[in-house]
């Protein structure tokens, strides 16, 4: 048959013998099935019933081992997989993760009333059905979203993306996660943008490159104060060269109308993304925000990478985007409206002329290195 006893052997030892006889039995049999070849319906049909008869009735020890020798078969049926599954105790979320192949039924019964670390294992699959993805995502846990925004296996579109979206606001592993991926449009970050470190705050600035935007609500607002820029770019020059970072928050919350936590923490933000969006948001051109720039950022170390950078982001990010970026920091607008076909971010292969933007400009790093010598000198 599957290379031990015939079946009604197996039923007359049971019948006969104690609980010990039982673990032997079941374990002795899971370990020749697991070493057979393909077996034949037939086969499988006869060693589903007997396994289904001994599991029960052995010790919890013995079906953990029989469990975990069965697993390792590469011909179980969805009966024969859920088995194993119900009777590997703490080994079960390894086993779903490690598991060469689970069928969809196993997954979604699994799923039916699950743990949060067994539905995060299962998330962590590559093999992952529509419906056992939307049972994943239907679920209210930290453990299986971080799994679900690191499986890149999952594509994130349609109410999936809409979902990771919505959870890395109120989670930041998931946002770190989602922004390491290639395939992840990183506006849709711009909630969780000071959760993420420096250089995935400017991966989500340049998600917004070349880029259409819905209509912002502070945008007239900020139009209206725009007529003022002079006067605020140099009361900005002036206190953060003076490091009065206090004044630079109540300012900012007077002319942005965010709340003073989230202005303090563009005040403090050396690095210089976060200055950026509302200088740009303002209407500033890299003549005049750099100059803010370069005093608001650390001085620590030659910052001009950093500078000929934020000068091509000011040539390549749009006003009207930036206020919508920091409208959605306020929280005024539905970020998801980016996911609409007229607002998907700019790809480099439906165009020729961003090529130009990566070709070094003598004049512009001269002019660059000059600007970093002289913010440096005043700041000092």
């Amino acid at each position: 048959m599957i290379g031990f006893q015939p079946y009604e052997t197996f039923q007359l030892l049971i019948e006969s013998g104690g609980v010990e006889r039982t673990n032997t039995l079941l374990v002795a049999a899971c370990d020749a099935y697991a070493r057979r070849g393909k077996p034949t319906a037939a086969e499988t049909e006869q060693f589903t019933a007997l396994a289904t008869r001994l599991f029960p009735e052995a010790a919890p020890a013995a079906r953990v081992k029989a469990a975990t020798t069965l697993g390792r078969s590469e011909h179980l049926s969805a009966a024969l997989e859920q088995l194993v599954t119900a009777h590997l105790g703490e080994d079960l979320a390894d086993y779903i993760v490690t598991a060469p192949r689970l069928s969809e039924p196993t997954l979604l019964k699994l799923l039916a009333d699950p743990a949060p670390h067994i539905g995060a294992a299962i998330a962590r699959r590559g093999d992952l059905t529509a419906p056992v993805l939307a049972r994943l995502f239907q679920m209210n846990s930290r453990k299986v979203y971080r799994a679900l925004a690191s499986n890149i296996a999952i594509v994130p579109r349609g109410p999936f993306l809409s979902a990771l979206a919505r959870s890395a606001q109120m989670d930041h592993q998931v946002a770190w996660s989602l922004a390491a991926r290639g395939d992840f449009d990183c506006a849709l970050l711009a909630p969780a943008f000071f959760d993420l470190t420096e250089t995935d705050r400017l991966k989500v600035i340049t998600a917004f490159a070349r880029r259409e935007t819905p209509n912002a609500p502070i945008r007239r607002t900020l139009e209206q104060l725009s007529v003022a820029m002079d006067e605020l770019t140099r009361a900005l020059m002036k206190l953060f060269s003076e490091n009065r970072r206090p004044e630079v928050t109540r300012l900012l919350h007077q002319i942005t109308g965010l709340d003073e936590v989230r202005c303090g923490q563009i005040a403090h933000d050396t690095s210089g993304a976060a200055l950026f969006v509302v200088l740009r948001a303002f209407g500033c051109t890299a003549q005049t925000g750099l100059k803010v720039l370069i005093h608001a950022t650390s001085h620590d170390e030659d910052r001009s990478p950093a500078l000929a950078m934020f000068t091509r982001l000011f040539e390549t990010v749009g006003v009207d985007a930036m206020a919508f970026l920091m409208s959605a920091w306020r929280g005024d607008v539905n970020l998801l409206e980016l996911t609409r076909p007229q607002y998907q971010p700019f790809t480099p292969e439906s165009r020729r002329t961003p090529q130009s933007a990566s070709i070094p400009n003598p004049r512009l790093e001269e002019a660059i290195q000059a600007l970093a010598r002289f913010g440096t000198r005043e700041a000092g």
